[in-house]
């Protein structure tokens, strides 16, 4: 059997038990250990199924997030994790930075811990932007269609506006963090915001508390290598081997 009629048999496997270890592949097969699991490796990199311990699982099994909860709403979650997360990132800018802020609950709780009034700040949250000006910081509203649930500027004319500035730091919000899918949300507009972002950031930091960890939501808008994670709590070996991980509490 040649190695990719190998593999699309392993993806219809796995996608029909939704869990399978290496020795049932085996056996189903008829080939060796070392082999399985040099294809299970290829195809959990391309997200066609997803590694585990001692085999492996269909992406179908995991609960994939649609949806996105109003403002308000995520507000009031975790919300002593979230104020010590937005302390932390705050602390991180200097007088020279031109920071992005993406729009969210953590990072507009990180605005009230900004005291830097050297740098220049960028944002694509309607609150954020306010809140900013208020406290007498050089703002600048990135221009686009309003989302009403994030209360964010989304859309082509946001990704062409980020494109024309380059960002010494990048201040990231979430919904799930996960090995496999990356740094992911809902909604496939604000996806493109982020990721234009991200592109054209010097650092980026993905602000969010333990409750993101191992979550999917339906699109990926950054690999988990691309970003440094400000978070409230240990995480597993499998994320510290992939990124940065800054904890809030040390």
């Amino acid at each position: 059997m040649l190695t990719e009629e190998r593999r699309s048999r392993i993806v219809e496997i796995v996608n029909e038990k939704k869990a399978v270890s290496v020795n049932d592949l085996v056996d189903i097969l008829d080939t060796s250990a070392a082999t399985i699991r040099r294809d299970i490796n290829a195809l959990s990199r391309s997200r066609k199924i997803i590694k585990v311990f001692g085999g492996a699982t269909a992406l179908s099994s995991l609960d994939v997030k649609t949806d996105e909860d109003a403002v308000g709403m995520k507000a009031k979650l975790n919300v002593e994790e979230k104020d010590a997360i937005a302390k932390y990132a705050a602390s991180l800018i200097q007088d020279q930075d031109f920071v992005y802020i993406d729009a969210g609950t953590t990072t507009l709780s990180m605005i009230d811990y900004i005291q830097n009034k050297k740098a220049k700040y960028i944002t694509n949250g309607v609150v954020h932007a306010k809140k900013l000006i208020d406290k007498g910081l050089e703002t600048i509203m990135i221009g686009g269609r309003l989302k009403p649930s994030t209360e964010a500027v989304v859309g082509p004319d946001c990704v062409e506006f980020i494109r024309k500035y380059h960002f010494s730091k990048a201040f990231m919000g979430t919904n799930g963090i996960s090995v496999h899918a990356g740094f992911t949300t809902p909604d496939s507009d604000e996806a493109m915001i982020k990721t234009e972002a991200i592109r054209h950031a010097y650092m980026s930091y993905i602000l969010a508390d333990h409750s993101k960890f191992d979550q999917i939501a339906s699109v990926t808008f950054a690999e988990i290598a691309d970003c440094c994670i400000i978070t409230d709590d240990m995480v597993g070996k499998e994320y510290q081997n992939k990124t940065v991980i800054k904890m809030c509490k040390e």
